[in-house]
């Protein structure tokens, strides 16, 4: 019976422990570096493909890499279902109708135990990630909002970006009701993307209720140089809305608007920073609604992704389950387009993608060509295994290709047998996945789901400054009238407003650059605000203290004159006074000095700060990854050190095995000349030869004995230096290992103490750029 592996053998930095190597009975780890290559599964039902998925996940979980997984059929939620006591009353509310809780358990610990796991890894495994459940456009779990999809991105510096995500959001939403739309080229997605395109520029954000209404009256009146009744009669744009609002009003709809908000890095990690596996169940939405749902969590991906700094080490995974619809050879359904990009440009990034499947015929494997490594278990049809192995073809590395032996390869796999082909590996190798740690029970039902799932809070926004939004006076305002009278001297702006025909109320308005900076930290930051006060008649017209942050408005889209039709509320005298506002823009500075500040985060362990504006999860995320990147520069270079050592090593054992095979081998041969000797000397005494002959026969025996005694020595003397040279091997591994682990940091970045640190401005590093009468417009 083969050993079980122990901790030592498997636990390793930066290595997922997936299984033994077949051939050599060896545990066989998985460098984590090469997922930022990619990664495919493919295998039938029954191969054990879920089997291996999971346990991939479950050790990025232990290694800090979080993971967002997509998740068509409903049984990848098993990842929550782990007990580390291992208790029959653990797995009595999980267990299938008609199995046994006791049985269960004891098959689990069983099970764990000849793979060397136990309760103990169980418990590593929850407590290094948070695993959560979410079930889109359904309340059964967690819900995810998707009107954050919606919301104008926060950086919209790159054009080419925001284009990308505009197009991807148009093409996702005219999916939900069932329009194929070819971006670009259709006209329902030329005028979803404009709407999308314009509002955002304005830094405006939609919901579906306001892309209805948009969508009826666009606030364009040209497409191009077509005009837009030309472009999209209002007649169609009406039986476009129309269908939007038919979703809006489908029973259950609601669903999709509620819960924290669909954002990849509320995904990839808890505010306090703690990584986290979100597995997103899709199994009870519709074909429609799957598309809409994976391919706006793409486009979201995809600009998340590319707001992230470059590494060379793996940052996170996204891993879908049953791809095939969504990855087709021809087509290019929503979904395709940003899985293309991501698989091209994800790796440079520290993004892995993952993708499995158990139908591998309906897949671009062109596209797929970008995946470093495939793990394929048992395929279904030979149809199946040839289009496997034309993909395969394409890929390159892990060795030569041999079509013929890959062929019987495939033919030939056990279940839970893997055919790994890795590009950066020397050589293919078939591997036995490992026994997983979480509960496989198969797919969740939806009150299983609802047990399963925690409802957290929706995570507030971060503030973009320490202050609140502009209020509106409290009181009723009287009526308003014509535009008053203001001196040419008293300068004036007005806020945007969309409401027509506003009710302008005249306050006083300040706008700023406040400059930050601590050459000791690297801070070198500058914040635009904006404030707005009430003046009120009396000794002390203007207090700064009192004023409001204008939240969300650019001073630069203040306008110079009114909306049409607009009525205006009095003006305070105190308003009206030319030489009052160089008083107040003095204040304004001096009270911006008092009161403004950069908070940041500071790691005392790493020496490291917070950028301004950074939460909590941001930068224990960005510490995760430095320790990361970190770790495995470090590992790299011991690996580099101790290769030629292990090399050497491996070629004396070589060397070692061989000279004992041969010793034994003329051992063996000494051995039977002796026993040839002695008989044939017996047999002529038998016989008769006189006692010259067998003194001489008895002599050549003796003889042969000496030489098989000493031959025997040389074999054991040859084992005895191949026994102490296979234990300077695993001497030399065991220091390797340490090494590795010594280089690594032991801090872990999601619960190391964090400090607040606050940089007040120098009164040189406040610009004050606007004091002015503000008219504030509010309903009439």
């Amino acid at each position: 019976m083969q050993r079980a592996p122990s901790l030592a053998d498997y636990e390793k930095l930066g290595a997922f422990y997936l299984g033994r190597d077949v051939a050599r009975g060896t545990p066989f780890l998985y460098d984590a570096t090469h997922l930022t290559t990619h990664a495919v599964v493919i295998g039938m039902t029954g191969s054990g493909k879920t089997g291996l998925s999971v346990a991939l996940l479950e050790e990025a979980a232990i290694d800090g890499i979080p993971a967002i997984v997509v998740d068509p059929k409903g049984d990848l939620g098993n990842l929550l279902l782990t007990f580390p006591g291992l208790a029959p009353a653990d797995f009595a509310p999980w267990a299938p109708h008609g199995a046994n809780a006791e049985d269960e358990a004891t098959k689990w610990r069983e099970g764990l135990a000849a793979w060397g796991e136990d309760g103990a890894r169980i418990a590593r495994l929850r407590a290094a990630a948070d695993l959560a459940l979410y079930t889109p456009g359904s309340r059964a779990g967690q819900p995810l909002s998707i009107l954050g999809s919606l919301a104008a991105p926060a950086d919209r510096s790159d054009d080419e970006v925001v284009a990308e995500r505009v197009t991807q959001t148009a093409t996702s939403l005219l999916g939900l009701v069932g329009i194929a739309a070819e971006p670009g080229k259709s006209r329902e997605h030329v005028l979803v993307a404009t709407i999308l395109q314009k509002a955002w520029a304005a830094g405006e954000s939609l919901d579906l209720a306001g892309l209805v209404m948009r969508v009826q009256d666009p606030p364009f009146d040209r497409v191009g140089v077509l005009d837009l009744e030309s472009f999209f009669p209002k007649k169609d744009r009406f039986e476009l809305a129309v269908a939007y609002n038919a979703l809006l009003a489908a029973p259950g709809f609601d669903a999709w608007t509620a819960g924290p908000p669909l954002d990849v890095a509320s995904l990839l990690w808890t505010k306090e920073g703690k990584p986290r596996i979100s597995v997103l169940s899709i199994a009870h939405l519709d074909d429609a609604q799957r598309m809409f749902f994976v391919s706006l969590l793409l486009g979201q991906l995809v600009a998340w992704m590319r707001a992230q700094p470059g590494t060379p080490s793996l940052r996170a995974l996204f891993f879908m389950d049953e791809v095939v619809g969504y990855f087709p050879p021809v087509a290019m359904p929503p979904s395709k387009r940003p899985l293309l990009l991501l698989l091209k440009q994800a790796r440079a990034f520290g993004l892995g993608v993952v993708l499995a499947t158990q139908n591998p015929v309906d897949l671009d494997y062109k596209g797929l060509s970008n995946a470093g490594t495939w793990l394929i278990g048992r395929l279904q049809t030979e149809r199946d295994k040839a289009r496997v192995l034309d993909g395969l073809e394409g890929v390159g590395g892990g060795g030569a290709f041999d079509r013929d032996t890959m062929d019987r390869t495939l033919a030939g796999l056990a279940k839970r047998h893997f055919y790994v082909h890795d590009v950066h590996a020397d050589a293919p190798v078939v591997i036995e996945s490992r026994w997983t740690m979480s509960y496989l029970r198969g797919p969740l039902t939806r009150d299983e789901i609802k047990r399963l799932s925690r409802v957290e809070a929706t995570p507030a926004a971060a503030p973009a400054a320490p202050a609140e939004t502009a209020p509106m006076p409290a009181a009723k305002a009287p009526p308003g009238g014509e535009r008053p009278v203001v001196p040419p001297d008293v300068p004036q702006v007005f806020f945007p407003t969309t409401i027509p025909s506003p009710l302008y109320a005249p306050m006083l308005v300040g706008a700023a650059h406040v400059h930050f900076e601590d050459a000791k930290t690297g801070l070198d930051f500058t914040r635009e605000v904006m404030f707005v006060t009430a003046a009120a008649e009396g000794p002390v017209p203007v207090r700064w203290e009192d004023s409001k942050w204008a939240g969300g408005i650019d001073v630069r889209a203040l306008a110079t004159g009114p909306a049409p039709g607009a009525r205006f509320l009095p003006v305070p005298s105190s308003l009206l006074a030319p030489k009052s506002y160089d008083k107040w823009t003095k204040e304004l500075a001096a009270w911006l000095a008092r009161t403004q500040g950069v908070a940041r985060l500071k790691s005392p362990t790493a020496k490291t700060y917070s950028q301004p504006g950074e939460d909590e999860r941001s930068f224990r995320a960005r510490l995760a990854l430095s320790s990361r990147e970190e770790r495995d520069v470090k590992a790299a270079a011991v690996r580099e050190k101790y290769a030629a050592k292990v090399a050497a090593l491996e070629e004396r054992i070589r060397r070692a095995q061989q000279a004992v095979a041969r010793e034994q081998a003329e051992a063996d041969q000494q051995k039977m000349q002796a026993t040839f000797d002695i008989g044939g000397g017996m047999l002529g005494a038998f016989l008769g030869g006189g006692a010259r002959r067998a003194v001489s026969a008895g002599a050549s025996a003796a003889r042969s004995a000496n030489r098989a005694a000493k031959q025997a020595k040389d074999v054991a003397r040859e084992k005895e230096n191949l026994a102490t040279l296979l234990s300077k091997h695993l001497e030399l591994q065991r220091e390797a290992n340490e090494a590795i682990a010594k280089a690594a940091s032991a801090s872990d970045p999601a619960t190391m103490p964090l400090e607040s640190v606050v940089t007040k401005p120098k009164k040189t590093g406040i610009r004050v750029d606007l004091v002015a009468l503000a008219w504030i417009p509010r309903a009439q």
